[in-house]
């Protein structure tokens, strides 16, 4: 997913439980928004999610395929 439609589709979601990412890889990620790191310099943008076991998650914008929000 390109980088600046993966930060407008995540800023709404920041501190939302019930967030599920699909990565590249097919790994599924759900969980609370924690931190969106935006492209800053010498800096991969990423976004962390808490997973419900209290696991914290980092994922990359570039290895994310698909963002589902669980709570509509």
């Amino acid at each position: 997913m390109e980088v600046t439609k993966a930060l407008a589709a995540l800023q709404p979601l920041y501190g939302k439980d019930n967030v599920e990412i699909v990565t590249e890889t097919g790994a599924r990620v759900r969980g609370v928004v924690r931190s969106l790191k935006q492209t800053q310099a010498l800096t991969r943008p990423s976004v962390k999610i808490e997973r419900a076991d209290g696991e914290v998650v980092k994922i990359f914008f570039s290895s994310i395929t698909e963002i589902i929000d669980h709570n509509r």
